[in-house]
């Protein structure tokens, strides 16, 4: 069993939901990224998903765009991120890391290579933006030979022949993203959610997380009720981006907006 899938069914045995905040290796600095997990963790994080930067993240928001840049201003590559994870791992052998980026940092690496190098580091997933699902037959062996879960994103316009496609290659969990257009778009309507998680949980028995438009406690302990994970991204790199110049507040301030999430999500008593 891989660490992503004995967390989740931890916490399904407890009847608590997964609460997957996002941020973006190197931003505002390589440095704190590991410093960021550790709080994150300390704020209730179950799992991590860690951005890798990538100077053309199409399927972003302004938010995590300008996240990536100041990432990359510090020339933060794949390879580095794959270190933080390693440094993460010396003092937390229990939270699972999820990598998500975009394809062609790992192309560039090589497939093989970059599976390796990643599971030797500690990290326990995979989610590429931009991999579609009829790529995935070539990439996703190459994770679970590695011992890595392959993630893939569903929206709300996946037929069921997609969600199935996916939900064949995938492991770990899969992310619905609970809104049209860019990460950090506007108004999430839980009932959609609702109605497409259900969906979903009617072709695979794989946990559904959701991710997109989750800003506070009250729309996270809305979103867990209806799903198995709730993911957090563009909220804390907003925070982020606000501080930035303020480097020895920031792990507090990611606990601050993370923390009471968490506590609305457990207080929810969400079966």
């Amino acid at each position: 069993m891989s660490r992503i899938s004995g967390v989740l069914d931890g916490l399904r045995a407890k009847q608590r939901k997964a609460l997957i905040p996002y941020i973006t290796a190197g931003d505002p600095h390589p440095r704190l990224t590991v410093g960021f997990m550790h709080a994150l963790v300390q704020a209730g994080a179950d799992i991590i998903e860690l951005g890798v930067p990538f100077s053309d993240p199409m399927a972003d928001g302004p938010v995590i765009q300008l996240a990536c840049e100041r990432a990359l201003v510090h020339r933060t590559s794949l390879r580095q991120v794959i270190g933080m994870v390693a440094e993460f791992r010396r003092t937390d052998a229990r939270t699972p890391v999820v990598l998500m980026g975009y394809l062609n940092p790992i192309e560039s690496m090589g497939l093989e290579r970059f599976a390796q190098a990643a599971r030797e580091a500690g990290v326990d997933g995979v989610l590429v933006v931009d991999l579609a699902v009829e790529e995935a037959p070539e990439f996703s062996p190459v994770l679970s030979q590695a011992g890595l879960d392959c993630i893939f994103l569903l929206a709300p316009t996946s037929p069921p022949a997609r969600i199935a496609a996916a939900a064949k290659l995938a492991s770990g969990y899969l992310y619905y993203v609970s809104l049209k257009g860019v990460t950090g778009a506007a108004t999430l309507d839980v009932a959609s959610v609702a109605a497409k998680v259900a969906e979903i949980r009617g072709i695979t028995r794989i946990p559904v997380a959701v991710g997109f438009g989750i800003r506070d406690a009250q729309s996270a302990s809305a979103v867990a009720a209806v799903s198995d994970g709730v993911i957090v991204g563009s909220a804390l790199v907003a925070e982020i981006e606000r501080h930035q110049n303020e480097p020895e507040r920031l792990a507090g301030l990611l606990r601050d907006k993370l923390a009471p999430m968490r506590a609305a999500m457990d207080a929810g008593a969400v079966g």
